[in-house]
Order: C-alpha cells, then sequence, then structure tokens
C-alpha cells in the first residue's frame, strides 16, 4: 500500500475550500497553511488567464525531511505517507531547508515544525483527507496507487501527469493533471513579497519584525517594475515568505550534534 494524491489543474478554480477545511481539521494556526493553492497569471489584457496549482507537501519516497531530521519527529509510514511527531521536534529547523517543496513551516505558537500529513487520522479508520471531502470540482484524488482498482491509480495509468522538481530525486508521490511548468516551477515566474489577499501586519517567518519596512519597498519596486512585467507569467498568489529559516542557528547545531557523535 503506497498512499499518493492527484491535482487535476483541469478541474480547480481556485476556491481555496482545501486551504480552509485543512485548516479546520487540524487548527492551523493563522498566517500558515499545510495547504494551499497558488496563482498564476498569463498572458496581456485583454488575453489574460489564470491557472490553479494546490500546493502541499509531495509525500515522497525518499524524503529529504526525514532524513536530515536528527530526532525522527518526521517519518514515513509503511503506507508511504510522510508524517510527524511534533512532541519530538526540537524546531532546529533543519526539515525546512532539506525540502525542495517549501511544504514544511514553523508553527508561531508552539514553534515546531509542521505540514500536511494526508489527515492520517482519517485515513486510519477509512476516511478520505479532508481537503478531498470539500473539493466541489473533485480536482483532488487521494487513494493507494500500488493498488490498480483504485481511482487514482486507473488515472495514473491513463493521464499523463507531473511532478515538481523530479530533478531532485525525491520521487514525490503528489502528481498533476495539466500541470505546465510555469505552474510547477517556482522559478518561471518572480518572486514578490506580497500577494493578493495575503497582506500581513506581521509575517510568520524569521524576519517578520522587518515586515513593515518590506512593505514599504514592495509598494515602490511596484510601481518601478509595472511596465516590466507586461506580458510576463506573473504569481499572484502564493504563500507567504517564511523568511530565511535556514540560518547560522541550524549550521552550528548540526557541526556540534556532529562533534558530539564523534564525527
Amino acid at each position: 500500500m503506497k498512499f499518493g494524491f492527484i491535482i487535476d489543474n483541469r478541474k480547480c478554480i481556485g476556491c481555496h475550500a482545501c486551504t480552509v477545511a485543512c485548516k479546520a481539521e487540524h487548527l492551523v494556526s493563522l498566517g500558515v497553511n499545510r495547504t494551499w493553492v497558488k496563482y498564476v497569471e498569463k498572458g496581456e489584457f485583454p488575453n489574460t488567464r489564470r491557472l490553479f496549482s494546490v500546493m502541499r507537501c509531495n509525500h515522497c519516497d525518499d524524503a529529504p525531511c526525514v532524513e536530515i531530521c536528527p530526532v525522527s519527529a518526521l517519518f514515513t509510514r509503511s503506507d508511504g505517507i510522510v508524517d510527524f511527531d511534533n512532541r519530538r521536534c526540537i524546531s532546529c529547523k533543519a526539515c525546512t531547508q532539506a525540502c525542495p517543496y517549501d511544504a514544511i513551516y514553523i508553527d508561531p505558537i508552539d514553534h515546531t515544525a509542521a505540514k500536511c500529513n494526508y489527515c492520517t487520522h482519517r485515513v486510519d479508520i477509512g476516511l478520505e483527507p479532508a481537503c478531498v471531502i470539500v473539493c466541489p470540482e473533485h480536482a483532488i484524488i487521494a487513494g493507494d496507487i500500488d493498488n490498480p482498482e483504485t481511482e487514482i491509480s486507473k488515472l495514473l495509468s491513463r493521464e499523463t501527469v507531473s511532478v515538481r522538481k523530479p530533478e531532485k530525486g525525491t520521487n514525490p508521490k503528489l502528481f498533476y493533471i495539466d500541470g505546465d511548468k510555469i505552474s510547477l516551477d517556482p522559478t518561471e515566474t518572480s518572486q514578490r513579497e506580497d500577494y493578493m489577499w495575503s497582506s500581513q501586519s506581521r509575517g510568520v517567518g524569521k524576519f517578520a519584525k522587518f515586515a513593515d519596512e518590506k512593505g514599504a519597498l514592495s509598494a515602490l519596486n511596484k510601481s518601478e517594475n509595472s511596465e516590466d512585467d507586461r506580458g510576463k507569467a506573473r504569481r499572484v498568489y502564493d504563500a507567504p515568505s517564511k523568511g530565511i529559516m535556514w540560518g547560522w542557528e541550524v549550521s552550528a547545531y548540526i557541526l556540534t550534534k556532529a562533534i558530539s557523535a564523534g564525527a
């Protein structure tokens, strides 16, 4: 048994029902998300198009977050779900740096790592993840990809699918139907400091205290670069930047840990 997700970009309408359901199911803190919908706009007015892609943990077969976690707070279950135990987490932030999909955040309340865990409490009693249940377009499909009789397995055999950052060799189990490069590759669109509907008086990352200065700088850059961005693909909604999570503290921790282990 190996659980996975398919996101059908042909059906997603960007309604954020999955985001809200996830936050309600897991009591996710304000300012952070376990799953979110990324918006990308292409073209130039009036010939424009908006694309939607659901982003979350990819539940990789070779999850780098599991490998780097020094206390086994992140682990892979026998059914392929990458789960976590926040009681073991020491907030070293190594997993946030190791994850190539920016899917792990540090909870602003308890200061431990958190991410999508495939609603394991629901799966264990035979229910589907909350995001799957609420999606009005059935754009999120979950199930056992090893079982040829499941809907997800049949879709994988019938449709052309894409994954994010295949070059990382993590073997992700989050697949996209009609997932174009502009939506899945963050380097195809410029990084912005803020997005529509995502302004915050205080951020959620390491440099949140500089939010006011960043906001003023963002407004200045927006006015200066508006002409240069015409016609280019634009990332208009994404998860707010977490700031730089990998600093001298983590490097020092890993170094001292290695020394104490006799490396």
